[in-house]
């Protein structure tokens, strides 16, 4: 979604990639699913070379373990070009909140039962994968409540639908900064060099979790090897240069690069490591729904608009969003049957039976 870390990062590397290729390179999100929307999207393109995907380690990787049905393969129908850059997850809460540090956070998880929620950044991504096996390690418990990009879950725990949430540091940084959030840990090997202050995970107690939100660059299976090589050579290039790097360093990010089998290698690898850590949290997606969702006025249910950001917790302060599985209405009050005249945005809405 607009500022999540896949879109910030596209629009830093199009910047200087359209003038060396001599045409646009224009981004488009495609929202839902925890990324799997847009992911499958370009998986079932045509490798014409004019269309290319950047994603991350959900859509790309741990999905293919998660979901029994996932509608598309990230190894075989779509093709590596770059690994473009990664960041921390940053596990943090309210300023206002009370809790200090992670050994807080779970004390308070442990002494309110069933009162924790948190976001992510979308079922199956790392910012939920972090806190599914610290729940494991730590016999907590807390709701998960996906969103569609980082931001909307920085915007959850500001509003105190959600209590906490490990997401990229891209949308959680400036909030820290302006002193509305209190970072807990970071999710890497080693500290943050834009939080030398905050310990790591292994550092606060939990070994197992380390882990680096990174984005990948694909291409549909079917292009060209002259197609990616190109790619591949432009975008190292870009990657490289100075103002490009302190870009991204100032949105908490660094770059990697690499040639495409680097990235191959590197998606291997994690599917590898964390196939065993999303077995042991026991999560499994058996099925999945097509919703439609449209945003009201609570007081006029009139439409509000023609493109809605989609949340989803709290609907209870939301009781003008509506849903209509399978692309319909079935099952729907009438009076709300009839406001999905003109539905504002359609995607797939994946459970684990919550």
């Amino acid at each position: 979604g607009p500022w999540s870390s896949p879109d910030v990062i596209a629009r830093i590397v199009a910047e200087k990639l359209s003038p060396q290729l001599g045409q646009p390179v224009i981004i488009e999100n495609r929202v839902g699913g925890g990324g799997n929307t847009g992911s499958g999207a370009v998986a079932k393109s045509a490798g014409d070379g004019y269309t290319f995907l950047i994603s991350t380690n959900g859509p790309l990787v741990y999905n293919t373990v998660l979901y029994k049905k996932l509608g598309y393969d990230p190894f075989t129908e779509l093709r590596p070009v770059i690994l473009a850059g990664g960041q921390s997850n940053v596990c943090a809460v309210r300023s206002d909140s009370g809790i200090n540090s992670l050994s807080d956070l779970i004390q308070a998880m442990k002494n309110n039962p069933g009162k924790f929620n948190f976001s992510s950044t979308g079922v199956g991504s790392l910012s939920q994968l972090g806190v599914e096996l610290l729940k494991v390690k730590t016999e907590t418990f807390a709701v998960h409540i996906p969103y569609v990009s980082s931001p909307l879950a920085i915007m959850a725990i500001l509003q105190g639908d959600v209590q906490f949430a490990c997401v990229p540091a891209v949308a959680v940084l400036p909030q820290v900064k302006a002193g509305k959030m209190r970072a807990l840990a970071v999710s890497t090997a080693k500290r943050s060099q834009f939080l030398p202050d905050v310990p790591t995970m292994k550092e606060a107690g939990l070994s197992e979790i380390e882990s680096v939100a990174w984005m990948a660059i694909m291409a549909p299976a079917t292009t060209s090897n002259e197609i990616v090589l190109r790619m591949n050579q432009e975008i190292n290039a870009v990657l490289a240069l100075p103002d490009v790097k302190e870009k991204l360093f100032l949105q908490y990010m660094e770059p990697i690069g690499g040639t495409e089998l680097d990235l191959k290698k590197f998606m291997a690898q994690e599917l590898q490591v964390m196939t065993p850590v999303i077995k042991r949290t026991g999560l499994s997606i058996e099925w999945w729904a097509e919703v439609t969702v449209i945003e009201v006025q609570f007081n006029t249910l009139n439409v509000s608009q023609e493109e809605v950001d989609i949340q989803f917790s709290s609907l209870e302060q939301h009781a003008g969003i509506y849903f209509g599985v399978d692309a319909g209405i079935e099952g729907l009050h009438p009076l709300q049957a009839t406001l999905i005249s003109k539905p504002a945005l359609a995607f797939h809405l994946y459970s684990n039976g919550i």
